[in-house]
């Protein structure tokens, strides 16, 4: 559960797939400019950097109905690779530029293996507070991502 902390948001939210590997989980995840492919974006793309490096630089983007108004918006973020380590399975990137509200957001995506077989994914993130969202709101969207993507590789790895 998110928590507010010297004005900063934390929180992580983590799904389980009790049948896949997770080499295979991490494929997907260290994939860092396909996201598009796993989660419900209409497009990423590399704009600078080496694929696989930190300092790798993405684009992401989503045509977003209104509920009221039904008029669409097109939100997007530009996204800095931190940090990558294959062999922890791991990954930390940085909001640079948006036009969804962030001045601060630094997330890490983890790969843990499970005792019982499988794996689980870890999202973290710390931000500064955003306006119109709540941490609990965030949070509750890091974790709808993480059900489509883990939905999604289930789907493409055909395990339940």
């Amino acid at each position: 559960m998110g928590e507010k902390s010297d004005e900063r948001w934390k929180g992580k939210a983590v799904v389980e797939l009790a049948d896949t590997n997770g080499e295979v989980a991490w494929s997907v995840i260290e994939d860092f400019c396909n996201i598009h492919k796993w989660m419900s974006l209409d497009t990423c793309y590399q704009q600078e950097g080496s694929l696989g490096k930190p300092g790798l630089i993405r684009y992401c983007a989503s045509t977003i109905v209104d509920d009221v108004e039904k008029t669409p918006t097109l939100k997007w973020v530009k996204e800095k690779l931190l940090a990558i380590d294959p062999v922890e399975r791991c990954l930390s990137y940085e909001v640079i530029e948006n036009n969804m509200g962030f001045k601060f957001y630094v997330a890490t995506l983890k790969v843990l293996s499970r005792e019982e077989g499988g794996c689980k994914i870890e999202w973290g993130f710390v931000c500064d507070p955003m306006e119109g969202w709540s941490v609990e709101g965030l949070e509750s969207y890091v974790e709808s991502s993480l059900q489509i993507i883990k939905k999604n590789i289930q789907l493409a790895y055909n395990t339940p």
